[in-house]
């Protein structure tokens, strides 16, 4: 009876430590072009995954748009056709309205992470979108407006037909320009072909592009936070064991660490802009504060009337302090 008992408990013991030790591959995509500024650091992050990772957790990249749609990534992660994704909360705002908060912040995401800022914000895409906002991998990047048409105060971009996202559309319209939306991959042909008149697009990624051939000017300053994260299927998390939740949220601190780098990287893009033939406008002080000013209050007042009953938590954790 002994040995037997000994035998059977031996028996558990093998058959909990195979189910725990088993490794999990996560299926991952990027919204955002494989060869671009906005997939590099997930390129890392999935590197530094596999090598630490084996026998614990592996991500296997599936690819960016052709596999998966920008504007259809926050659905694939929601149903769990892909695990993980390499994304922006602007792509699934249909969603999560109140992601359009992560860009409005100048607070970093480990600030965000002590004053309970991200806690808020990862519950809300639990909660409607089956989604964790697992890792945030770019911050302190701004948005410009990129034109071909000269521009000296706010009211000189009315009526311009300016490309944009959900991110800054209200701030668009609050200008009067005719807000379009097109895919980072057409808008070359529709600067071309004269579909648009200027884009909204960080400080970094235009050259990856090749916009710079079809932009005459960029305008200073910027506006926003530039709002780039990991995004995880709420039930292929639940599935992780312990071991391999606290390995991803090790990774997790490890990758945020590397924002940092991004003032820097934002530097060495704009020279190489100008290098490019993209000359910079900056507004004087009275009509950049003017631009910002109008920027953050359609950002807000567009979260106050999408999510009246989160507006105001998301405003005093997430901050819209404009200089």
């Amino acid at each position: 009876m002994i040995k037997r008992t000994l035998l059977g408990a031996a028996l558990l013991s093998c058959s909990f430590f195979s189910v725990h030790a088993e490794e999990v591959t996560l299926k991952a995509v990027s919204a955002f072009n494989t060869d671009t500024f906005f997939t590099d650091r997930f390129k890392v992050f999935v590197d530094k995954v596999n090598e630490d990772g084996k026998g614990l957790v592996q991500i296997q990249f599936l690819g960016g748009p052709e596999a998966v749609p920008t504007f259809e990534v926050g659905n694939a992660v929601r149903a769990g056709v892909v695990d993980l994704a390499n994304s922006s909360a602007v792509f699934h705002a249909n969603l999560v309205p109140e992601a359009l908060a992560m860009t409005l912040t100048d607070r970093s995401i480990q600030e965000l992470r002590a004053n309970g800022g991200h806690a808020l914000m990862d519950k809300l895409h639990q909660d409607k979108a089956n989604m964790l906002w697992l890792a945030r991998v770019t911050d302190g990047l701004q948005y410009h407006i990129y034109t071909n048409k000269p521009v000296s105060q706010a009211s000189d971009l009315k009526k311009m037909k300016l490309r944009s996202v959900p991110t800054y559309l209200a701030f668009f319209q609050a200008l009067g320009a005719s807000a379009l939306q097109v895919p980072p991959g057409e808008v070359y042909t529709a600067l071309e072909r004269g579909v648009v008149d200027g884009y909204g697009w960080p400080s970094v990624g235009v050259l990856d592009l090749g916009w710079q051939e079809k932009t005459k000017y960029r305008i200073d300053p910027g506006f926003y936070n530039v709002e780039v994260s990991l995004f995880m299927n709420k039930n292929s998390w639940n599935k992780l064991d312990d071991a391999q939740k606290a390995f991803l949220q090790e990774k997790i601190e490890w990758v945020e660490s590397l924002n940092q780098e991004d003032l820097q990287r934002a530097e060495q893009e704009k020279a190489r802009q100008a290098e490019a033939g993209v000359e910079t406008i900056t507004l004087s002080d009275e009509a950049g504060q003017e631009l910002r000013a109008i920027a953050y209050k359609a950002g807000w007042d567009g979260i106050a009337k999408s999510s009246p009953a989160h507006a105001a938590a998301l405003q005093e954790l997430f901050g819209d302090d404009v200089p």
